[in-house]
């Protein structure tokens, strides 16, 4: 199996390390392409650069490649994570606005019929978020706004942080011990 992950401004760029880690675990390969608000994000949340994350991707590319293999519908990926996905990310998406890597390789799942999560970071929504995403979610796009599962009693942040990371691997169709499952009450 082969995703795509990207990462851009969007708060919440703990998920793109969690994903990341999560896929590499059970063997999934992974191709990662950051913006450049996704980096400055990441230096100022985690104090990471992406460098740092290299030993978590088997392939890595830079945001304005537009000739990577992963901007073409002959190679060939399961789908693709954007976690976080900024709301200029997604604007882009729903009007194939295809300017970077990242819209690019969206552009390309969505042409391919492949499977499209955009782990969404804004609140609150605005109309024209919301348009964006009906329009997306209506070509097959699952939008996921990384909100916390309750029930599941996380202890920690990072309880939360994993537990959402496997709901989006669960998405993708991808197994994973992370969840906590729900067995009722």
């Amino acid at each position: 199996m082969k995703i795509i992950v990207g990462l851009t401004g969007g708060s919440a760029s703990i998920y793109a390390l969690s994903i990341l880690a999560a896929l590499k675990k059970v063997g999934v390969e992974t191709h990662f392409v950051a913006s450049h608000m996704g980096e400055v994000v990441l230096k100022q949340e985690l104090n990471m650069n992406l460098q740092d994350l290299s030993f978590l991707c088997d392939y890595m590319y830079d945001i304005g490649d537009l000739g990577a293999r992963i901007a073409s519908g002959s190679f060939k990926v399961n789908g693709m994570i954007i976690a976080p996905c900024s709301m200029r990310t997604v604007a882009a998406i729903s009007n194939g606005m295809s300017d970077n890597l990242i819209t690019r390789a969206a552009d390309v799942i969505l042409k391919e019929k492949k499977k499209l999560t955009l782990v969404v970071r804004e609140t609150p929504f605005n109309t024209i978020h919301l348009k964006n995403m009906l329009e997306l979610s209506e070509l097959g796009t699952t939008i996921f706004p990384p909100i916390p599962s309750f029930y599941t009693k996380p202890e920690s942040l990072e309880d939360s942080i994993v537990n959402t990371t496997g709901r989006i691997l669960d998405v993708m169709g991808i197994e994973n011990s992370l969840v906590r499952r729900w067995d009722g009450l």
